[in-house]
């Protein structure tokens, strides 16, 4: 991992200082179809007040939120598995106090619930929108911070998004953390350590609750470096279950006012503990070219699973380029070498953006002798009708390619989603 790191970082330094200047970035780049779709929704953080008094921290404290209504259906091709649909209401409302000798709090209740008569019932129900029940609501964040210059500690239920533990806000209720963090900015560079206790939200499983991030918890730690060009190195320990590092390096060169480049290459090493399973190694990269809007892209993963060992993605949908809107490496690395090519054009126009992106998983023979190869089709359209109003919708075609017979990757699923932020 040394010489990769070392080589990276080496390209990497000659290609910005042949080619870049402060005025040459544009930053606002993703780098997978996953990102792509859970920033859709994202919600708008409001700057908090300062105060000189405990009573203006309530006087000028601040609401801010999120409703959002949802549909989601799954077409499945296997005939023993039925369609499955629903329609959801919900959203955020957050309160925040004002700062006062740094210090601050905050909580928000996260909440979704079916509208009955849009929904399936029994075996047809969609449980991914608001839990198998039909509702969820919960206090999904609650926490104290202190800001003091550049640092800044926060205890409590809060949103994180690094590499291996992320918000993917790709249905209704995010992921969210339970947690102690402290992050500094230096000169550009955000430097983030902390501990995880618990995670909840739609990779935990609605229905499971607050659920434990390795047996004692998740340490973490990461540098961050974003202008001109990218920069990530993070390390976790995943208690008896793993530890993992991770490195991605790249570019963002604006060539002119219409055109840019964006390059990046990743890696992630996963360490097996107490006899997990989880063991890997995975390196790729990703290429996009963008001209007046219209975007062409480029990514490949690879990753090393052999002997009885799998990937892990982490807590939330994983941050490798190949990440679509359901189907992720992970996946199929299990027992066995996989990759994954992505492909894609994308193009924004004023406040609409269109997405299709072609994706190819294909896993070698495992210890039983079994490949996999999935195909998954993106299609994607977002509408900003204003700074608080979108319409997105996405459609998701997946395909089995290695079995004659259908099975659980045959299956076309919509999504539509209204989306206001107050």
């Amino acid at each position: 991992m040394k010489k990769l790191a070392v080589m990276i970082l080496g390209v990497t330094t000659l290609v910005v200082n042949a080619l870049c200047s402060e005025q040459n970035v544009d930053g606002d780049r993703l780098h997978s179809v996953k990102e792509a779709v859970y920033s859709v929704g994202k919600v708008e953080q409001k700057e908090v007040s300062v105060v000189d008094s405990v009573r203006h921290m309530f006087e000028d404290g601040k609401v801010s939120g999120q409703i959002r209504v949802e549909y989601a259906s799954y077409n499945q091709k296997q005939s023993s598995e039925p369609d499955t649909y629903a329609t959801a209401l919900g959203g955020i409302l957050k309160y925040e106090l004002a700062e006062f000798n740094g210090f601050n709090a905050a909580a928000a209740v996260y909440t979704a619930h079916d509208i009955t008569p849009l929904s399936g019932d029994g075996v047809k129900h969609n449980p991914e929108l608001s839990s198998s029940k039909g509702t969820f609501t919960e206090m999904s964040e609650a926490y104290v911070n202190y800001h003091y210059k550049d640092l800044t500690l926060r205890a409590g239920r809060q949103l994180l998004d690094t590499p291996l533990a992320n918000s993917d806000d790709i249905r209704v209720i995010q992921n969210t953390f339970e947690a102690y963090v402290a992050t500094y900015d230096y000169k550009g560079f955000a430097l983030m350590a902390g501990h995880i206790n618990l995670w909840q939200g739609f990779d935990a499983d609605l229905d499971d609750g607050w659920n434990k991030t390795g047996e004692h918890g998740t340490n973490f730690g990461g540098i961050s470096y974003d202008d001109v060009w990218e920069f990530n190195l993070w390390y976790y320990n995943i208690t008896k279950q793993t530890n993992a590092s991770y490195l991605d390096v790249g570019i963002q060169y604006k060539i002119n006012r219409m055109m840019t480049l964006h390059a990046m290459l990743q890696y992630l090493q996963e360490d097996e503990l107490s006899n997990s399973g989880y063991d890997a190694k995975i390196y790729g990269g990703m290429f996009e070219y963008v001209i007046d809007g219209l975007g062409f892209n480029i990514a490949y993963d690879q990753a090393d699973c052999r002997n009885a060992k799998q990937s892990f993605s982490g807590t939330g949908s994983g941050t490798l380029f190949t990440s679509m809107d359901t189907m992720i490496l992970d996946t199929i690395a299990q027992d066995r070498k996989a990759n994954a090519i992505v492909s894609g054009i994308s193009y924004n126009y004023k406040n609409v953006n269109f997405l299709y992106a072609y994706g190819s998983f294909k896993g070698d023979a495992n210890s039983l002798g079994k490949k996999e190869y999935i195909v998954e089709q993106n299609i994607g359209f977002e509408y900003n009708v204003n700074d608080k109003f979108t319409a997105a919708a996405i459609y998701v075609l997946e395909e089995d390619k290695q079995n004659q017979q259908k099975t659980a990757y045959d299956f076309d699923r919509a999504q539509v989603m209204l989306n206001y932020n107050f």
